[in-house]
């Protein structure tokens, strides 16, 4: 399943690359595309498995940076 979300708090492109690295590590990602300029996160992933992932993703995004946020 792929889907974009808006993501509130990124302010540098580094900071987009991060947490882009770091949510394709989480199991059953396909791939993840953070985008500092659109501030959206486009997300591939495991269909069976998606709003966990997602529950993950956000949780992740939080722990990195508090200010950080995934609209869902």
């Amino acid at each position: 399943m792929k889907k974009n979300f808006k993501v509130n708090g990124i302010d540098c492109p580094n900071c987009a690359a991060k947490l882009e690295r770091e949510i394709q590590k989480i199991k059953g990602v396909e791939d993840a595309v953070v985008s500092f300029a659109t501030a959206k996160l486009t997300v591939i992933a495991d269909d069976d498995r998606f709003e966990e992932i997602m529950d993950e993703i956000c949780a992740l995004a939080k722990k990195l940076e508090p200010e950080w946020e995934v609209v869902r």
